[in-house]
């Protein structure tokens, strides 16, 4: 495949971010995004690293891989599409608004993992363009976890294609299920876990740069915090995440936990302080389908 990449150990971030600073094609120019694919083979999980996620998102250790591990620490792979050469639009210019994450079994703390990252589908919208970025986690060949993380560019790329069905947010509602202030200081070392080092993280004068008040928080961190209160481990069998990212959390900022909770479904959102729309929305449920999340977005349209 032209655009591949195969890692063998972690991606260089120095490699990647210089990248980023580099002009793009544009997507009109480049004829739509390229199907760029990125692997990570052999992956260990380090068990320093993987303890002070756990303590920074509040979530319990158990002898299997937290349902985000590969979420947090594969998202290296994404950061190595969205830098790479070939890709006609720069990191900056987008934003992260949809996740979607299947695990089809828990993965033991031990296992050694292969993950692949590639371009699925891609979308142009009335006012942008999306694209779908599909991730597997693989160990001995069996895949054991899945996600697609959806990318909004916003600009005018030409006809519309016809919205697919089935990507609604769910309603908003339910009941407080905690309340807590947002820790400053967590953008270091969170973009040492993801890859991420945008200075919207952790440097206020450089988040106002592109429109904050101050830093933000890595979605990443704040979505293993509201499980960690909802009690999800991911230590089912089979089970699904769906969550959509609506606004920024700040640091230091008070935010409420709003939740149903049910034996299969549970739903919640994610408020901060003095705000009346979410930050995030999502949606967890048991499952014991075998539709891979590919196969969905073929029947909802790409």
């Amino acid at each position: 495949m032209k655009n591949s990449v195969e890692f063998h150990r972690r991606p260089s971030v120095a490699a990647y971010m210089l990248r980023s600073l580099t002009p793009s094609a544009g997507l009109k120019k480049a004829g739509g995004f390229p199907p760029v694919r990125a692997i990570w083979r052999g992956h260990r999980v380090d068990r320093g690293r993987i303890a002070e996620f756990l303590r920074l998102a509040g979530l319990r250790a158990d002898r299997t891989l937290p349902m985000l591990y590969p979420h947090v620490f594969g998202f290296q792979l994404q950061m190595v599409i969205i830098t790479h050469p070939a890709f006609p639009i720069r990191p900056w210019n987008g934003l992260q608004i949809r996740n979607r994450i299947l695990q089809r079994r828990p993965i033991p703390e031990d296992a050694v993992l292969d993950m692949e990252t590639r371009v699925a589908c891609q979308r142009i919208l009335e006012k942008g363009a999306e694209v779908d970025l599909h991730t597997t986690v693989r160990s001995r060949d069996e895949l054991m976890w899945e996600s697609i993380n959806t990318y909004y560019y916003r600009g005018r790329f030409g006809e519309a294609d016809p919205v697919p069905e089935g990507r609604c947010a769910p309603e908003a509602g339910g009941f407080v299920v905690d309340r807590w202030r947002t820790r400053s200081g967590t953008g270091w070392r969170m973009s040492g876990f993801t890859g991420d080092y945008n200075g919207i993280h952790y440097w206020d004068w450089y988040a106002r740069r592109f429109g904050f008040p101050r830093a933000l928080h890595h979605p990443q961190l704040i979505l293993g915090q509201c499980m960690a209160r909802l009690r999800i481990s991911g230590a089912g069998e089979a089970q699904r995440l769906e969550t959509w990212l609506k606004g920024p959390v700040f640091h230091d900022s008070d935010v409420n936990l709003f939740a149903q909770i049910g034996p299969e479904v549970t739903t919640f959102q994610l408020i901060t302080g003095g705000e009346k729309r979410p930050a995030i929305l999502g949606r967890w449920n048991s499952c014991a389908g075998k539709t891979g999340l590919l196969e969905e977005n073929t029947n909802e349209g790409t």
